[in-house]
């Protein structure tokens, strides 16, 4: 059914004044990113600041024609509207500057550049901020970590193996590990946001230009540490985008395996955390139920970010060198999964720092079985028996005791010494005290003097470390916000003094 003549006119015709005709509005509907170039619009001002102050610094552009052209993008991502019948932002922005300066000045806006190059740039630009405010979130929680640490130094919970029952460890020492991993991920983000922060400016569609352009001087004005040299690459690549995601599929899982352990320990059965009332919901029929609902849907919001990575990596794979349409595909995905992270390790600060923390060995006499491999060790240490011959030897007992009915806490010295002779050759004669000493968890967890162990004075000392690792990686943050803020207000103070200044001709 051919469109109305009002459909068709509303239509953009900026770049298809001489090779195609007008394109059908439908056509553009649907092959157009402008909703989605919203969260870039900024970014794509600023290149275009940047690249005509380049352009008039080295004499490519008279100062008067560039002054025109700086003065129509000044607050222009204030000011322009994205339709959705524009193919892009990039073409709706030109379309204002040729407004304000008319197509003779406003229509070199994108001399010596391309969509392509400047499309990269701009998806770094944000990229950069997106980062930087993950890293904040992912500090923000491994600081909530570190709270809850430090008033859980003593508490004795069971580590767990295959979801049993393992070694007596802390809780202190729980949320340290998850610090570390947490940690990882920062640092993964960190080394990322270097590759992230390379300029494709430049580049062009793919071969450069043959105007005396200098990459460098509009990577500066841009923030940026450096170009991304070969041109070719710097419109092909997409792999910054793949990486970053990447990155959050990794720290999805170690945010679900937080999200997991806690709606498990949640649970009557584990009773080892309790979620304040204001975290929590209940159920529309049963009314005894806490429901973990809030780490249920960060649980199933990771999914949601492995899910972006996979299939922007569907999407990119085997693409043909050069620059393609379904690169702006893979993009929406990247801030959705950026927006999603927060929200999610943000929410899972809150939770953690007023979770509630208990200890069940005091009422849980089963988990005495926890001082099972010390109580091996001690047969190793203090009776000469081999390691092997003891774990036996202590597995015989263990389940001795369980088909009584009995804890660990309910062993004599004569039931050790019977279980022993019959698998060594001599029975072993260990005095009550002994035992009670070995069982007791909190002097089991003490006894662990390893680097890295559960004790108290290993948990001081990782956290004082750890303490230090967030001062310093908040100085990391800082850091690179100073320099982007720098490089923005110098590109705004370079474009001013350019407007409005007379012209000589190049």
């Amino acid at each position: 059914m051919p469109l109305r003549r009002q459909e068709k006119n509303a239509v953009s015709d900026l770049l298809r004044k001489g090779r195609l005709k007008s394109a059908r509005k439908d056509v553009i509907l649907f092959t157009s990113s402008a909703k989605d170039d919203k969260r870039i619009l900024k970014q794509i001002v600023d290149i275009n600041k940047a690249h005509i102050v380049m352009l008039i610094e080295n004499g490519i552009i008279s100062k008067n024609d560039g002054g025109k052209i700086l003065q129509a993008l000044a607050g222009l991502e204030k000011k322009v509207k994205l339709r959705p019948e524009h193919e892009d932002a990039h073409v709706a922005i030109e379309e204002e500057v040729i407004k304000a300066a008319g197509e003779e000045i406003g229509g070199n806006l994108n001399l010596a550049k391309s969509r392509n190059d400047q499309v990269a740039t701009a998806i770094r630009m944000k990229l950069r901020q997106e980062i930087l405010e993950i890293a904040e979130s992912i500090i923000n929680l491994q600081e909530a970590l570190l709270r809850k640490a430090e008033e859980n130094i003593e508490t004795v919970i069971p580590g767990y193996t295959h979801l049993q029952p393992a070694q007596p460890i802390t809780f202190a020492h729980y949320l340290l590990a998850q610090f570390d991993a947490l940690q990882r991920d920062l640092e993964r983000l960190q080394e990322a946001y270097s590759r992230v922060n390379l300029c494709p400016m430049g580049a062009g569609a793919l071969a450069s230009t043959s105007f005396p352009i200098k990459r460098e001087r509009v990577a500066d004005l841009l923030g940026f540490s450096g170009v991304l040299e070969n041109s070719l690459d710097a419109v092909s690549t997409r792999d910054f985008l793949l990486e970053a995601l990447a990155i959050l599929s990794i720290m999805a899982v170690d945010v679900t395996r937080i999200a997991e352990d806690l709606i498990v320990w949640s649970t009557m059965e584990f009773g080892i955390v309790e979620l304040p009332d204001e975290l929590a919901f209940t159920s529309s029929i049963m009314p005894q139920k806490k429901n973990p609902d809030v780490l249920e849907v960060i649980r199933a919001r990771m999914a949601q970010l492995i899910g972006d990575f996979v299939a922007s990596a569907t999407l990119l794979k085997a693409l043909p060198t050069g620059y393609n349409l379904d690169f702006q595909e893979a993009t929406p995905k990247l801030w959705s999964a950026a927006e999603t992270a927060q929200r999610c390790l943000k929410m899972l600060s809150e939770v953690l720092l007023n979770v509630k923390v208990h200890s069940p060995l005091k009422f849980r006499s089963e988990l005495s079985f926890l001082a099972a491999t010390e109580l091996a060790n001690m047969l190793v240490r203090e009776h000469n028996v081999p390691f092997r011959t003891a774990h036996s030897i202590i597995g015989a007992v263990v389940k001795h005791l369980l088909e009584e009915g009995k804890s660990l806490r309910d062993l004599k010295p004569e039931m050790l010494a019977d279980v022993s002779r019959k698998l060594s050759r001599s029975p072993l004669v260990i005095d009550e005290e002994d035992l009670m000493r070995i069982v007791d968890l909190s002097r089991c967890v003490e006894s662990y003097t390893v680097r890295g162990c559960p004790s108290k004075k290993e948990a001081k000392r990782m956290l004082r470390e750890r303490w230090n690792l967030l001062t310093n990686s908040r100085r990391w943050i800082r850091e690179k916000e100073d320099k982007l803020k720098s490089a923005e207000k110098t590109l705004n103070k370079e474009a001013a003094a350019l407007v409005g200044k007379p012209s000589r001709k190049p």
